[in-house]
């Protein structure tokens, strides 16, 4: 079982940990997703701490992006329970959506706006002051390095720049946790590092950032706290340090929980041979 975090006095302005559970920002229990036949997540418990930044690790088809779309209200559980800061996504859905905010993969945006009008429509969604929006929203797009193009429209912004205004329209409203589902997938190394360095900031006010992928190098540069998921399952979860135990990688480590085997061609006795 991790530790728990105690989060120091935050900034004005910083999201508040004062509701989370005994210290976790999401508490998951016996949480079960099959679709047909095929069980895609079965009976899962996560404890995911606050104020940490926090990967999901595991191949293609462990059931990441299935359990975030779960624990974020966008897709309805067969059983189990979900507490974000200690509020039930089922039953305090408002309360929930009011303290997170989530970048799905393959997040559709309103392409027929410009960045700037797709902060403000976002914004007044969520009910913030018009001045506050502005405010906020020109602070983001300066930061994201997205100012030169926020009179463009979406439908033609690159991969990283919609990552980029994906990745503002979420944090506009202060949310307590941020929840991404593979959000360097695809991004340049300019862009990327433009991202990580608005996540770092944000966790270091006391938020907490939970964030899925397959690239076990980007979560061992970025997480403090890991769980590993394979088959629907988790089977493990922890600090960093813990997950990674006596194995020189978290790469290592992970190919081990996941019960990786080492197929490297060495049936394909043709491939690369006389032609």
């Amino acid at each position: 079982m991790p530790k728990t975090f105690e989060a120091g006095a935050p900034d004005e302005g910083a999201p508040d940990q004062g509701a989370a559970d005994q210290g976790y920002a999401v508490s998951v229990h016996n949480l079960w997703k099959s679709f047909g036949e095929q069980v895609a997540v079965a009976g899962i418990d996560l404890e995911l701490p606050a104020g940490r930044f926090i990967g999901l690790v595991g191949p293609n088809g462990a059931g990441k992006t299935t359990t975030l779309s779960m624990v974020t209200g966008l897709l309805r559980p067969d059983d189990g329970t979900v507490l974000i800061n200690g509020h039930d996504v089922w039953t305090d859905p408002v309360a929930v959506k009011s303290r997170i905010g989530v970048l799905p993969e393959g997040l559709r945006l309103f392409e027929r706006l410009s960045g700037r009008e797709l902060l403000a429509y976002t914004g007044r969604l969520r009910g913030l002051p018009g001045a506050e929006v502005d405010k906020r929203a020109a602070q983001l797009l300066d930061v994201l390095d997205l100012s030169a193009a926020q009179n463009k429209l979406v439908v033609d912004y690159s991969t990283g720049m919609r990552k980029k205004i994906g990745l503002a329209a979420a944090l506009l409203h202060n949310p307590e946790v941020l929840f991404l589902d593979e959000p360097f997938e695809g991004v340049d190394p300019v862009s990327a590092q433009v991202i990580r360095g608005v996540l770092e900031r944000y966790t270091r006010s006391g938020a907490t950032v939970v964030f899925s992928s397959h690239v076990m190098e980007l979560v061992e540069s970025l997480c403090d706290w890991v769980a590993v998921m394979a088959a629907g399952r988790i089977v493990a979860q922890g600090p960093l340090a813990d997950v990674r135990g006596e194995a020189s990688s978290l790469q290592d480590a992970f190919l081990s929980l996941v019960g990786a085997t080492e197929r490297g061609g060495q049936d394909l006795d043709w491939l690369g041979g006389a032609r």
